[in-house]
Parts: C-alpha cells; sequence; structure tokens
C-alpha cells in the first residue's frame, strides 16, 4: 500500500554502517524489489541512540563491525531503551559464534553481508510486517479498552448503534495503516462495499479506488483486467492498456465476490501479493504494485477450502485482516435508525414529502429475517415511498414483500439450516405439546409488542385461532 507521503513502511527503517556504498547498495535494493523507502541513513555509530530518540522507528539494520561503538554494545542499548524496535544485524563476519549471541541478545535475525541479497531482502519484509503487527494489536486492544474512535466521520455514511459495528469500526482504523490486505466478509447486502471506501478513505491513499466484481471473469479477462496489455499482446491489442492495478497506484485495488475467483486466477492473485509486482500480458518487463488490496465475499472460504475451491496459501495471505459484517437481524437496534435514514434519502430522490409511518412498523421489521440485509430494507422502504399516497405509510406493501415471516432462532448461524439448527437441549425432557403451544404464541404476542396481526405472521396461524389461544390462555392464567 501507499502512504500518504508515498513512504513505505508506515514506520522508519534505520540503516547503520559505516561503509555508505553498502548503505546505498541495500537502499536501492530494497526500494526496487519491495518498495521500502521509509529509510534514514547512518554511517556514525555514535548517532545512532540519538536518531532513534526522535521517535517513529520500527526496525533498525544494524552493521555488527564499526568504529567508535560496536554493534553489539548499540544491539543492547536499542533493546533495553526502545523494546518496540527490532533489530536486524548484518554482519562482514560469517561465524556462528556471534550469530548466535545476538539472537540470545534479542536481535530479530542475523545475516552475512554476501551476495545473497534477495535473502537479506525477504528477511527485512518479514520483520516489517512482523512490526506491524505487533503494532497493531497494541492499536486494537488500546482502541478496544478505551472504546474511542479517530476518525469517527470516516463512518459517518454507515447508519448503525450497534456495539458490535463500532467494534468493527475500531478494527479497521488500528490497522488500515498496514500494507497487508483486508478481507472483508458478510452475507449479501451488508454493505462490504461501504466498508471498502471507509478503508480507502482511512488510508490517507492520495491515489483512487478501484473497484473490481471478479464474479464471472474467465482468467484471460480477470488478467487483462488487472494487469492490462502490451501493444500487440493478442490479436485485437492494437494498443496499450493500463490495468487496473495501475490505475489504483498509490491508492486501493478492491476486488470484490473474491470467493468466485478461478482457481488459475487465485494462482496469479496470490502472486501478485507475495511478489507485489507482475507482468502485463505480452510483456517481459515487471511492474511493481504500489496500491493496498481489499477484497470482499460472501461466501464461507474456509468451507470452500475444505472442497478445494480456494487456494488455502491465498486465503493465508488474505485474512491478514479480516473484518466480519454482522447482519441486520443480528443488530435489530440498527432497524429504527435505517429506517429513518432511508425515508429522507427515498424522498428526497423522489421530490415526495417524507411521510410518517405507523409505529407497528418498526415491530414488524424487528421480527423480519432480512435475508437481503441493509439492501433489502432500502428496497422495501424505495418501494414503499414511490408507491403511498396518503401522509401516512401503508403496511401492505412491507407485507407482501416480505411474504411469510419465520422467526429466527438465535442459535441458527450463517450456512446452518433450520432443520440443523438446536431447538431442544437433548438432556432435558420434552414438554407437553400444551405448554409449547402456549410459550409460543406468548413469544409471538412479546415479539409483536401486542400486535395480533404481527404475531399470526410470526407463527402461521389466522387471527381468529390467534384469538382464541389468548382467550384459553387469559382463562388459565
Amino acid at each position: 500500500m501507499s502512504h500518504p507521503k508515498g513512504r513505505y513502511p508506515s514506520f522508519k527503517v534505520l540503516i547503520v554502517d559505516d561503509e555508505e556504498p553498502f548503505i546505498r547498495s541495500l537502499s536501492i535494493a530494497l526500494e526496487r524489489s519491495s518498495g521500502i523507502n521509509n529509510i534514514v541513513r547512518c554511517q556514525d555509530s555514535r548517532e545512532v541512540m540519538g536518531i532513534i530518540a526522535q521517535g517513529g522507528f520500527g526496525l533498525v539494520l544494524l552493521d555488527l563491525n564499526m568504529p567508535h561503538i560496536s554493534g553489539d554494545t548499540l544491539l543492547e542499548r536499542i533493546i533495553e531503551e526502545h523494546p518496540e524496535v527490532e533489530v536486524i544485524i548484518i554482519s562482514g563476519i560469517n561465524q556462528i559464534e556471534p550469530a548466535v549471541r545476538c539472537i540470545k541478545m534479542g536481535a530479530y535475525d542475523y545475516y552475512v553481508k554476501t551476495n545473497e541479497e534477495d535473502r537479506l531482502v525477504r528477511g527485512v519484509n518479514r520483520a516489517i510486517q512482523m512490526v506491524e503487527m505487533t503494532q497493531e494489536h497494541l492499536e486494537i486492544r488500546s482502541r478496544l479498552l478505551h472504546d474511542r474512535l479517530e476518525n469517527p466521520d470516516a463512518f459517518e455514511h454507515i447508519r448503525t448503534c450497534d456495539k458490535s459495528m463500532r467494534a468493527v469500526f475500531q478494527y479497521l482504523e488500528s490497522v488500515v495503516k498496514s500494507s497487508m490486505p483486508i478481507l472483508i466478509t458478510g452475507e449479501s447486502g451488508v454493505g462490504k462495499d461501504l466498508f471498502a471506501h471507509t478503508a480507502h478513505r482511512l488510508s490517507g491513499a492520495t491515489g483512487p479506488l478501484i473497484s473490481i466484481n471478479v464474479a464471472g471473469l474467465d482468467d484471460n479477462v480477470f488478467s487483462d483486467t488487472l494487469f492490462g496489455h502490451a501493444l500487440g499482446a493478442f490479436t485485437s491489442a492494437h494498443k496499450l492498456r493500463k490495468g487496473m492495478i495501475e490505475q489504483a497506484a498509490h491508492g486501493t485495488l478492491f476486488l470484490d465476490e473474491i470467493g468466485d475467483l478461478s482457481i488459475t486466477s487465485q494462482v496469479k492473485l496470490l502472486r501478485l501479493i507475495q511478489n507485489g509486482e507482475y507482468y502485463p500480458l505480452g510483456s517481459d518487463r515487471p511492474k511493481r504494485m504500489n496500491a493496498r488490496v481489499v477484497v470482499a465475499t460472501n461466501q464461507d472460504l474456509d468451507k470452500k477450502q475444505s472442497q478445494g475451491t480456494f487456494r488455502k496459501d491465498l486465503y493465508y495471505r488474505l485474512c491478514a485482516h479480516h473484518l466480519h459484517i454482522p447482519p441486520l437481524r443480528e443488530r435489530r437496534d440498527d432497524i429504527p435508525l435505517l429506517l429513518g435514514h432511508f425515508l429522507d434519502e427515498a424522498s428526497g430522490k423522489m421530490g415526495k414529502r417524507r411521510p410518517t409511518y405507523p409505529q407497528e412498523l418498526e415491530t414488524l421489521l424487528s421480527n423480519y429475517a432480512f435475508p437481503g440485509n441493509v439492501r433489502e430494507l432500502q428496497a422495501m422502504i424505495y418501494d414503499a415511498v414511490s408507491t403511498h399516497k396518503s401522509k401516512m405509510l401503508s403496511l401492505d406493501s412491507f407485507k407482501r414483500k416480505m411474504g411469510a415471516m419465520t422467526l429466527t432462532r438465535p442459535s441458527q448461524t450463517q450456512g446452518e439450516t433450520e432443520n440443523e439448527a438446536e431447538v431442544f437441549v437433548a438432556s432435558t425432557p420434552l414438554p407437553p405439546l400444551q405448554e409449547i403451544t402456549d410459550l409460543l404464541v406468548k413469544e409471538a404476542m412479546k415479539r409483536g409488542k401486542g400486535n395480533q396481526s404481527i404475531a399470526c405472521r410470526l407463527i402461521g396461524i389466522s387471527q381468529p385461532a390467534l384469538s382464541k389461544r389468548l382467550k384459553k390462555i387469559n382463562q388459565e392464567g
């Protein structure tokens, strides 16, 4: 991901070595191969502690053998005074003893100055990811502990008063500065795209957010869309085409419906995320990706892995930061808030006066399962506003959309059928049928807030039948 000021990683990396050519060579290698450019250089070991004390450092690449102050001494002081900063030792001496000593003292890793530049770069990348994860863990813990949001305005377009949603907000704020991908999961209609746009805004990226719905794209179209192509790459390639990755430079690349991606395309996406570079079709010159990757799906990727239709290594890469958006039925307190918002929105777009609605509407909606989540509620309200003619909104439009309402049990989880959900506890005796019937009627009336019409819909009986049962319950009580 590109930092707002074009710097990666978000923390500073200090390279300490008395040989300027080595510092220059390593800096070029880190930027060229991994985009690491948030680098501070130091040739005088006496200045190291003062530089680190300025703050903002997460990693030090430290030469072991230097004049004035040795790397051993500096390693010990850094670990003692700045335990949050990781240290990688780089030495010209290929001996086991100093390597073991440095690791025991607390160094993250130890490398010998050889021609194995790629190995060193990979080690630096691993260290950066580890520092990022540590910082994010501390940040998440702090935000949840103090229940705070640094940028509440970034979330104002997501209407909610639910605590679980606020926890998702806090988590997103904590991880958004990382370079790692973000995986957003949740049922259709919960607003995963809103969270992708919020992640982009919070990142402070200077580039655009580029969205691609990958559902239904075959491998060739996916590759051409993502990577672009060179002139003459295939018969109809009459001109150069920039891929979506290049268009998203210094911004965010959002891949929606990632669960539908073919295995062949999954391999290409995995390589892109692992290596940070790609080849446009028909080109033998690699290009560097300079965008944050955000993906979303409504599918169960764990299940797809077990079925062999989604690669485990790709899932591992994507779920470094995982946001799960709860369905609307699990946050019913949001329904009145969303009802008011969509009434205002629909009325404004249709040029109508905002209608009032009967009190029973909130009760009716709060007892509906909403398989289509927020998107379904929005469609219901728009439909009702478009057809209403009096000051009071009619319930009829909503009832038609809902059809036969069914109770949603708290024990029923996503992907679980009603037959699989546990209704009774096996260790307890079954209650008599009459008792079950009475309990069901009472619960329906409770959920319907005393409205018999709503209670009837909830348990699928007629109004006369409900009245008869209520009368009997009252007489027995």
